[in-house]
């Protein structure tokens, strides 16, 4: 089941939706970075849109989380 959570992204308040499994890497990424929740994911979301990525940021999310278990893809 997936978890919603809400927060702001550069002034603007965005909601994403993602199995707890991911929120959790996240999580534990921006506790390693001693970075916000937020901060990292907009930091992501930067990196996202500055690749001309496509896909919605919570996709995005999902590929990134795959990338920091298995860094081999």
């Amino acid at each position: 089941m997936k978890k919603k959570r809400s927060l702001s992204l550069h002034g603007h308040r965005t909601s994403i939706a993602l199995e707890p499994e991911f929120w959790a890497v996240i999580e534990q990424e921006a506790k390693k970075r001693n970075q916000s929740l937020a901060g990292l994911i907009a930091e992501l979301d930067d990196r996202r849109i500055a690749d001309g990525n496509r896909s919605g940021l919570a996709s995005y999310l999902r590929v990134w989380v795959l990338k920091q278990v298995q860094p081999n893809l």
